[in-house]
């Protein structure tokens, strides 16, 4: 197993127990979060996504588009 592999099936673990969210994930697994995202789904773990989250992502988008 590579280290990236190793990374990303910890990271997918870590994930999978709430211990970390879906970017931290793409961080420890030292990927970007579509590749991660797709890995989850690879392994059948479902993504979760709050109402917080969604505030957290239009926050996001509204200082990225100057709004």
């Amino acid at each position: 197993m590579s280290e990236f592999e190793l990374r990303l099936e910890l990271a997918c673990a870590l994930y999978s127990r709430g211990r970390i969210s879906a970017v931290a994930g793409s961080h420890l697994a030292e990927t970007d979060l579509v590749t991660f995202q797709g890995a989850l789904a690879d392994r059948n773990i479902p993504r979760s996504y709050s109402v917080s989250d969604l505030h957290s992502d239009l926050a996001a988008m509204d200082r990225i588009l100057g709004v």
